[in-house]
Protein backbone atom coordinates (compact mmCIF):
# COMPACT_ATOMS: atom_id res chain seq x y z
CA UNK A 1 0.00 0.00 0.00
CA UNK A 2 1.40 3.40 -0.92
CA UNK A 3 2.08 5.79 1.91
CA UNK A 4 1.93 9.51 1.33
CA UNK A 5 3.87 11.98 3.52
CA UNK A 6 2.01 12.68 6.76
CA UNK A 7 -0.16 9.56 6.41
CA UNK A 8 0.29 6.58 8.73
CA UNK A 9 0.38 3.16 7.10
CA UNK A 10 0.81 -0.34 8.48
CA UNK A 11 4.59 -0.31 8.17
CA UNK A 12 5.88 3.19 7.47
CA UNK A 13 5.16 6.68 8.76
CA UNK A 14 6.70 9.65 7.01
CA UNK A 15 7.01 12.84 9.06
CA UNK A 16 8.76 16.09 8.44
CA UNK A 17 11.12 17.07 11.23
CA UNK A 18 11.58 20.72 12.16
CA UNK A 19 14.60 21.98 14.08
CA UNK A 20 13.80 23.25 17.57
CA UNK A 21 15.52 26.18 19.20
CA UNK A 22 16.66 25.46 22.73
CA UNK A 23 16.86 28.61 24.86
CA UNK A 24 18.75 28.17 28.12
CA UNK A 25 16.75 29.31 31.15
CA UNK A 26 17.70 32.58 32.82
CA UNK A 27 19.35 31.88 36.15
CA UNK A 28 19.67 34.10 39.20
CA UNK A 29 23.31 34.85 40.13
CA UNK A 30 22.68 34.15 43.84
CA UNK A 31 19.97 33.04 46.25
CA UNK A 32 16.76 35.01 46.58
CA UNK A 33 17.55 35.96 50.18
CA UNK A 34 21.01 37.28 49.28
CA UNK A 35 19.75 39.31 46.34
CA UNK A 36 16.89 40.73 48.40
CA UNK A 37 19.32 41.79 51.11
CA UNK A 38 21.65 43.48 48.64
CA UNK A 39 18.72 45.18 46.89
CA UNK A 40 17.33 46.52 50.17
CA UNK A 41 20.71 48.09 50.96
CA UNK A 42 20.97 49.60 47.49
CA UNK A 43 17.45 51.05 47.80
CA UNK A 44 18.21 52.48 51.24
CA UNK A 45 15.56 50.38 52.97
CA UNK A 46 16.67 50.11 56.59
CA UNK A 47 15.07 47.07 58.17
CA UNK A 48 15.12 43.30 58.51
CA UNK A 49 14.98 41.49 55.16
CA UNK A 50 12.62 38.62 55.87
CA UNK A 51 12.69 35.24 54.08
CA UNK A 52 10.65 34.88 50.91
CA UNK A 53 7.01 34.18 51.65
CA UNK A 54 3.85 33.72 49.59
CA UNK A 55 1.49 36.59 50.28
CA UNK A 56 -1.55 37.56 48.20
CA UNK A 57 -0.57 34.67 45.95
CA UNK A 58 2.84 36.21 45.18
CA UNK A 59 6.31 35.26 46.34
CA UNK A 60 7.97 38.29 47.92
CA UNK A 61 10.55 39.30 50.50
CA UNK A 62 9.38 41.95 52.96
CA UNK A 63 11.71 44.48 54.58
CA UNK A 64 10.31 45.52 57.94
CA UNK A 65 10.98 46.69 61.49
CA UNK A 66 9.35 45.60 64.73
CA UNK A 67 7.48 48.34 66.58
CA UNK A 68 8.89 47.35 69.94
CA UNK A 69 6.53 49.55 71.98
CA UNK A 70 3.46 48.04 70.33
CA UNK A 71 4.94 44.55 70.63
CA UNK A 72 5.44 45.06 74.37
CA UNK A 73 1.82 46.17 74.75
CA UNK A 74 0.55 43.18 72.78
CA UNK A 75 2.66 40.79 74.84
CA UNK A 76 1.17 42.32 78.00
CA UNK A 77 -2.40 41.68 76.86
CA UNK A 78 -1.69 38.33 75.22
CA UNK A 79 -2.29 39.56 71.67
CA UNK A 80 0.24 37.76 69.50
CA UNK A 81 0.23 37.70 65.69
CA UNK A 82 -3.12 36.78 64.15
CA UNK A 83 -2.68 35.38 60.65
CA UNK A 84 -6.23 34.17 60.04
CA UNK A 85 -7.41 36.53 57.30
CA UNK A 86 -11.11 36.29 58.16
CA UNK A 87 -10.44 37.21 61.78
CA UNK A 88 -8.23 40.16 60.88
CA UNK A 89 -10.87 41.43 58.45
CA UNK A 90 -13.27 41.97 61.37
CA UNK A 91 -10.83 44.45 62.92
CA UNK A 92 -11.87 47.05 60.35
CA UNK A 93 -15.51 46.81 61.40
CA UNK A 94 -16.63 49.83 63.47
CA UNK A 95 -17.68 47.67 66.41
CA UNK A 96 -14.23 45.99 66.59
CA UNK A 97 -11.94 48.81 65.47
CA UNK A 98 -11.58 50.24 68.97
CA UNK A 99 -10.51 46.91 70.49
CA UNK A 100 -8.35 45.59 67.64
CA UNK A 101 -4.61 45.39 68.43
CA UNK A 102 -2.29 47.99 66.96
CA UNK A 103 -0.10 47.00 63.97
CA UNK A 104 3.18 45.80 65.46
CA UNK A 105 5.26 45.83 62.26
CA UNK A 106 6.51 48.74 60.20
CA UNK A 107 6.75 47.58 56.60
CA UNK A 108 9.57 49.42 54.85
CA UNK A 109 9.12 47.82 51.45
CA UNK A 110 8.38 44.66 49.47
CA UNK A 111 10.81 43.01 47.04
CA UNK A 112 9.98 40.57 44.26
CA UNK A 113 13.00 38.64 42.99
CA UNK A 114 12.42 37.14 39.55
CA UNK A 115 14.11 35.84 36.42
CA UNK A 116 11.92 37.95 34.11
CA UNK A 117 10.60 41.44 34.66
CA UNK A 118 7.00 40.58 33.82
CA UNK A 119 6.82 37.88 36.49
CA UNK A 120 8.55 40.01 39.10
CA UNK A 121 6.40 43.04 38.39
CA UNK A 122 3.20 41.00 38.59
CA UNK A 123 4.33 40.00 42.08
CA UNK A 124 5.29 43.52 43.18
CA UNK A 125 2.37 45.58 41.85
CA UNK A 126 -0.27 44.55 44.44
CA UNK A 127 2.02 45.73 47.25
CA UNK A 128 2.76 49.08 45.60
CA UNK A 129 -0.78 50.07 46.56
CA UNK A 130 0.27 50.15 50.21
CA UNK A 131 3.89 51.33 50.16
CA UNK A 132 7.30 50.93 48.57
CA UNK A 133 7.86 47.98 46.25
CA UNK A 134 10.67 46.94 43.91
CA UNK A 135 11.74 44.13 41.61
CA UNK A 136 15.15 42.43 41.55
CA UNK A 137 16.25 41.01 38.19
CA UNK A 138 19.35 39.33 36.75
CA UNK A 139 21.28 41.63 34.42
CA UNK A 140 20.52 39.33 31.49
CA UNK A 141 16.83 40.18 31.89
CA UNK A 142 17.40 43.93 31.61
CA UNK A 143 19.60 43.96 28.51
CA UNK A 144 16.82 44.00 25.96
CA UNK A 145 14.62 46.40 24.03
CA UNK A 146 11.59 44.86 25.76
CA UNK A 147 12.98 45.93 29.13
CA UNK A 148 13.59 49.51 27.97
CA UNK A 149 10.35 49.92 26.04
CA UNK A 150 7.98 48.07 28.35
CA UNK A 151 9.42 47.34 31.78
CA UNK A 152 10.79 50.75 32.76
CA UNK A 153 7.68 52.74 31.67
CA UNK A 154 5.43 50.38 33.62
CA UNK A 155 7.70 50.53 36.66
CA UNK A 156 7.60 54.34 36.62
CA UNK A 157 3.83 54.29 36.21
CA UNK A 158 3.34 52.03 39.25
CA UNK A 159 6.12 53.67 41.26
CA UNK A 160 8.07 50.41 41.48
CA UNK A 161 11.84 50.37 41.91
CA UNK A 162 14.09 48.22 39.73
CA UNK A 163 17.35 46.63 40.86
CA UNK A 164 19.52 44.45 38.63
CA UNK A 165 22.19 41.93 39.65
CA UNK A 166 25.14 41.02 37.45
CA UNK A 167 26.79 37.60 37.14
CA UNK A 168 28.78 38.25 40.32
CA UNK A 169 25.60 39.20 42.24
CA UNK A 170 26.65 42.86 42.39
CA UNK A 171 23.42 44.87 42.43
CA UNK A 172 22.70 48.20 40.75
CA UNK A 173 19.69 50.40 41.24
CA UNK A 174 18.18 51.09 37.84
CA UNK A 175 15.10 52.91 39.10
CA UNK A 176 14.12 54.14 42.56
CA UNK A 177 10.65 53.42 43.93
CA UNK A 178 8.35 56.41 44.13
CA UNK A 179 7.37 56.78 47.77
CA UNK A 180 5.29 59.93 47.20
CA UNK A 181 2.71 58.13 45.07
CA UNK A 182 -0.88 57.83 46.27
CA UNK A 183 -1.27 54.79 48.53
CA UNK A 184 -4.38 53.22 49.97
CA UNK A 185 -5.39 53.82 53.59
CA UNK A 186 -5.23 50.94 56.05
CA UNK A 187 -7.75 48.23 55.22
CA UNK A 188 -8.38 44.54 55.91
CA UNK A 189 -5.67 43.48 53.45
CA UNK A 190 -2.97 45.77 54.86
CA UNK A 191 -3.84 44.75 58.43
CA UNK A 192 -3.52 41.07 57.51
CA UNK A 193 -0.22 41.73 55.73
CA UNK A 194 1.04 43.46 58.87
CA UNK A 195 0.13 40.47 61.03
CA UNK A 196 1.92 38.10 58.64
CA UNK A 197 5.03 40.27 58.77
CA UNK A 198 4.74 40.59 62.55
CA UNK A 199 4.86 36.81 62.85
CA UNK A 200 7.90 36.65 60.55
CA UNK A 201 9.68 39.36 62.54
CA UNK A 202 9.19 37.52 65.84
CA UNK A 203 10.64 34.37 64.28
CA UNK A 204 13.54 36.38 62.85
CA UNK A 205 14.34 38.02 66.18
CA UNK A 206 13.55 34.81 68.09
CA UNK A 207 11.28 36.83 70.36
CA UNK A 208 8.45 35.43 72.49
CA UNK A 209 4.92 35.33 71.15
CA UNK A 210 2.16 36.48 73.47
Amino acid sequence: MAVTPGQTGDAVTTRRAFPTRVVPPVELPASTSFLAGEAASRLGWDGVVLPEVTMLGRKVCVVAKLRTDVHAERIAVGAGPVTDRATVATWTWPEFAVVAPEPAAEIIGVLAVGRHWRTAMASAVPFARYGDAAVVLPSSAVMSRDYVDNCLPRARNYGIGVVSADADAVVTRDLASRSERLTLPEDAVSRWMNEMVYEQLLASYDLPVA
